[in-house]
């Protein structure tokens, strides 16, 4: 564990830990680590660098890698309770009474966002000179950053994620002028020159409902309106680039009635441009970064793209923000549940140690597996909006499917990774001393964020209506199927009983079609799961794949035919955390 906790005589360690003796109490603390480096520890990470990114990529990034899996495993963890525990304040008025609204942050929070600038997370996918050099890769290698980051902080990964989609709007509808002002700040190598973005979506009147929205828009001048109401949850609320939704006319009722507008700080004739904040939110988690509720009164945006296209333009920057939760949900997900492991691997009950008892084995057993499995279904989803970018048109299809899909199900089992994890801590785990506690409230965001659970659900069945995605995703499964001589025959039976229950979904009423689909797209997904094992099945990774394998077999047919487990090796090589 990173935090300092009590030693007790079980303690095994492969490093000498750093001990300081409090002679007053005639206790010995001990600051414990999993890992001295997150990038060089992570070996299913390691397999699929190395299978899956370019040479010249992973060349590139691998120095960032290094630095980034070290702070992870080591200052970020002191940094990030910092900024938890000392929350962002909203400055309404200064000394002479003049309204302010400014956000004071803790020292903490900006040396944490040195520390995600200098590992390029942005620079590789908006300089121009390397976006070019790896246009078919950009977003594996700028995750692949976020990877290792959120398993330290996922609050500011939020921000992170937000100034991302925002570059990416910038790049795919705002005018040249624009992108050569903006970018070069978003790629900046220097945080006094980042610009960081926001989405203001949410409304009171609406939440998920986005087509209830009622914030006006009215023309100012040019392609300048001055935008009036409130944005109920504006998470990045000090962001210099905010994308924001609003009715030009109100009249225009739903989604089809929203445009989208880029707001800056600066007004365009100089000066600030006003943006109230009425008060920031008291949330359980990702509490380091400013979640605000804002008032805008006049507030001047700029129209991007056509009028009324706005909540069109808008999804790009959703779907992506998807990926980001779904990265988010993996890297503490993981985290969670290698702190339980090396608290296990060194704690003696009953006689004997805690990883010889068989139900701990078996609980580890899947939540290994889970994680396996949530992790390749993810880095899928990262590639093929990377084949998308690049004009793939099949990935195009996919992405649409996969999006919802793998953003629902990495949040809702991540958080129950992260609480069965600190459950087989036992009470250490619940301690605010260490970061299982953190981890828990933080993660609970996740299926809530970029569209909760349900609205996934909606989104698939949309998905497999609209486009061609559940096609390409079956296709994949088939040919997936057909190179494994071991699953194969037990994943063609479960496709043909899965393809029936999709089909009889458009006979029925909307009530019994949305209820319905969802046991039948979590079926789908831990099919696809195993087609994506498979895909990615060698001679190095068999050792934590054949077990997910396994694992995601039985919950596919229901049955649970073993009398025993894995053995401590055996779950040793499916968590494949070089220790």
């Amino acid at each position: 564990m990173h935090a300092e906790f009590f030693y007790f005589p079980f303690m095994k360690t492969t490093e000498a830990p750093k001990k300081s003796l409090d002679k007053k109490n005639k206790i010995l603390s001990v600051n414990y680590s999993p890992s001295a480096n997150f990038y060089h520890s992570d070996l299913i990470w390691q397999n699929y660098l190395q299978n899956k990114i370019s040479k010249e990529g992973k060349n590139y990034m691998e120095d960032k890698w290094q630095v980034m899996g070290q702070r992870a495993a080591k200052e970020m963890d002191a940094l990030s309770m910092d900024a938890d525990k000392n929350r962002p304040e909203l400055i309404k008025r200064n000394f002479w009474g003049e309204d302010r609204d400014e956000i004071k942050f803790h020292p903490s929070y900006h040396r944490l966002m040195d520390f995600a600038v200098e590992s390029e997370m942005f620079r590789v996918k908006w300089e121009p000179a390397l976006r070019q050099k790896f246009r078919g890769e950009l977003h594996q290698l700028g995750f692949g950053s976020g990877y290792l980051y959120a398993m330290s902080e996922m609050g500011q990964y939020c921000p992170l994620c937000m100034t991302d989609g925002v570059a990416r709007l910038i790049d795919r509808f705002c005018t040249e002028e624009d992108k050569d002002r903006l970018l070069p700040h978003i790629a900046a190598t220097n945080i006094d020159e980042l610009y960081t973005g926001a989405m203001f979506l949410t409304e009171k009147v609406g939440g998920s409902d986005v087509g209830a929205n009622i914030v006006t828009a009215r023309r100012w001048r040019d392609d300048y309106y001055l935008l009036n109401g409130e944005k109920w949850f504006c998470s990045n609320a000090n962001a210099e680039i905010i994308f924001a939704l609003a009715r030009t006319k109100p009249e225009i009722q739903g989604t089809k009635g929203l445009s989208i507008f880029m707001i800056e700080k600066n007004h365009p004739d100089g000066g600030v441009n006003e943006l109230g904040m009425i008060r920031l939110k008291d949330k359980l988690g990702v509490r380091s970064m400013a979640s605000a509720e804002c008032r805008m009164n006049n507030t001047v945006g700029k129209l991007v793209g056509e009028e009324f296209k706005g909540f069109k333009i808008m999804t790009e920057m959703i779907n992506l923000s998807r990926l980001y939760n779904s990265v988010a949900a993996l890297s503490a997900s993981r985290r969670a549940l290698i702190e339980a492991y090396q608290f296990l691997s060194c704690r003696n009950t009953f006689g004997k140690n805690a990883l010889q008892h068989v139900l701990i084995r078996e609980k580890l057993f899947e939540l290994g597996s889970m994680h396996v499995a949530n992790f390749y279904m993810t880095w899928k989803a990262i590639a093929t909006l990377d084949q998308a970018d690049n004009g793939d048109e099949n990935a195009k299809e996919l992405v649409r499917m996969l999006t919802p899909m793998v953003k629902k199900w990495t949040a809702e089992k991540g958080t129950y990774m992260v609480r069965e994890s600190m459950e087989l801590m036992g009470g250490i785990g619940y301690i605010e001393d260490g970061v299982m506690p953190k981890i828990m409230r933080d993660i609970m965001v996740l299926p809530i964020w970029e569209g909760a659970g349900n609205i996934m659900t909606l989104d698939m069945l949309r998905a497999a209506q609209k486009s061609k995605g559940l096609e390409v995703m079956l296709s994949e499964i088939k040919t997936q199927a057909e190179n494994n001589t071991e699953y194969g025959p037990f994943i063609d039976k479960s496709l043909s009983g899965l393809v029936q229950k999709v089909k009889q979904l458009n006979k029925l009423d909307l009530d019994s079609m949305q209820l319905l689909a969802e046991d039948a797209f979590e079926q789908l997904t831990r099919v696809y799961q195993m087609s994506v094992l498979i895909e990615n099945l060698s001679a190095e990774s068999e050792a934590w794949i054949l077990p997910a394998l396994g694992f995601l077999k039985e919950k596919v047919s229901g049955k649970k035919e073993r009398t025993t487990t894995l053995s401590v090796d055996e779950v040793k090589g499916l968590l494949a955390w070089d220790f």
